[in-house]
């Protein structure tokens, strides 16, 4: 019989070592794909040292994010020059893109997946909810702008003339859904995502949509308040490295005032230069009429006269006696640099504060080497939104258009009516030379048979 070999060990595996390597090959496998680990499991093959991947070091790494953001930074700016002066109508596009994005961007940092919940619906509700607010305001704009082209189509009519109400029946259907879908221990998750859903779409895309009605009212007002934020943000990062000395704000341990107030100074006189330069061009000065125009094809209109040159005198008695011709614009200029420069930069900082609540650095990766849109849009929202209240408070000429007289007598007038103020006008165009006689003759001739 042979001998019992229990008491037999063999050198180099023992089982305690076995176990040990076992396990810990285990657990490096199992937190391989966890976000706090990146353990990778050791083999038992041997890199030479001199094929082994150095890690990058500290300069490396800020060489290469310098570089990828320099590029970037060069393709963005001629993609947004390229749109601009091929029309109107693809830097709408680019806002559009941007505000869904930066909405998907900030849902995302404080969503919990709804899978670990067991939750369905939660993602569909908040694109939900973003469609219905962008059918809403968007249907607004182009109510508002092209009335006159929406109001005489017979398709277009009922959703124009019922559009608030159909906006406010999808709002409605979807929250009927929401408050059906909620669950028993799950209130807290649910109602936390419906506010802070909310809360996106206020911050973003309602003040996106303003940004959208300022290039209807005319190139100026969207590209100017936009190349103020970007100025400012330029200025106040070469004048904080340059003789800054103060911080300004905890949220943003690198901001200083002297990179504030500096920034602020260079600001009003970019915007002064800039301005004299945009308001000589018709394409930027002009409202939309025609969404296929560009920078070839141009626009023709009656310029504003905040654009036209206003005598202004220097009284005697100040030894300065004289008189000089300057654009109003020019003086209002002076408020949209100010804001820029000492308001629409609390928007970046109310982006990192948020940012410093979840814990992250950036909002997302949508722009290689600069984060997310959110990061780069955070003060423009703000500063989109002041323009638009400044222009229509202050610079908007209000009269009559063709889109709302044809409104009024849609809405006002019984049918007869209506073909009334088709005579007149017919008659009134004939008499001052406009129309031939044969077009009222015919014109009279139809509206008798009915």
């Amino acid at each position: 019989m042979s001998k019992s070999r229990r008491s037999v060990r063999f050198p180099h595996r023992s089982s305690d070592a076995r176990r040990s390597s076992i396990s810990e090959a285990s657990d490096a496998a199992s937190d391989q794909g966890s976000p706090t680990n990146n353990a990778v499991v050791d083999t038992p093959t041997t890199i030479p040292e001199e094929k082994a991947e150095q890690p990058l070091s500290e300069y490396e790494k800020k060489k290469q994010t310098f570089i990828t953001r320099t590029i970037w930074t060069f393709v963005m700016i001629a993609g947004f020059f390229i749109a601009m002066f091929s029309g109107h109508i693809y830097i709408i596009g680019i806002v559009t893109a941007v505000q869904i994005i930066s909405f998907k961007e900030v849902i995302a940092i404080a969503n919990v997946p709804s899978k670990e919940k067991n939750i369905r619906f939660t993602k569909s509700l908040n694109w939900y909810f973003l469609a219905t607010s962008m059918y809403f305001l968007y249907g607004e704009s182009v109510i508002y702008y092209f009335k006159h082209i929406l109001l005489v189509d017979k398709v277009l009519l009922p959703l124009a003339t019922h559009h608030r109400f159909i906006s406010f029946t999808l709002y409605v259907m979807g929250f009927v859904f929401f408050v059906a879908s909620l669950q028993k221990g799950h209130y807290r998750f649910q109602f936390t995502q419906f506010a802070w859903t909310h809360m996106a779409l206020y911050l973003i895309v309602v003040q996106a949509h303003f940004v959208m009605n300022n290039i209807l009212e005319g190139m100026i007002w969207f590209f100017l308040p936009a190349s103020l934020v970007i100025t400012n943000d330029i200025f106040a990062y070469v004048c904080g490295i340059t003789f800054g000395r103060t911080q300004l704000i905890q949220l943003s341990p690198k901001k200083t005032v002297e990179g504030f107030l500096g920034a602020w100074v260079c600001t009003i006189i970019f915007g002064y230069f800039m301005t004299n330069i945009l308001m000589r061009y018709k394409y930027f000065i002009c409202p939309v009429n025609d969404l296929g125009s560009n920078v070839l094809t141009g626009l023709e209109c009656v310029p504003n006269p905040v654009f036209v040159p206003q005598p202004f005198e220097i009284p005697d008695w100040t030894g300065f006696g004289r008189t000089f011709y300057l654009a109003p614009m020019q003086l209002h200029i002076l408020l949209f640099a100010s804001f820029a420069s000492l308001i629409a930069p609390f928007g970046g900082f109310f982006a990192s504060g948020l940012k410093r609540t979840f814990k992250i650095k950036d909002f997302g990766e949508s722009i290689p080497g600069h984060g997310g849109i959110t990061d780069r849009m955070d003060c423009q929202f703000i500063m989109g939104f002041f323009a638009f209240m400044y222009y229509h408070s202050f610079i908007a000429v209000y009269k009559a258009s063709v889109g709302d007289i044809i409104e009024t007598a849609i809405n006002g007038l019984t049918v007869d009516e209506q073909l009334d103020v088709v005579r007149g006008l017919a008659k009134y165009l004939y008499n001052q030379g406009s129309v031939p006689e044969s077009v009222l003759e015919i014109l009279n001739t139809e509206l008798k048979r009915r």
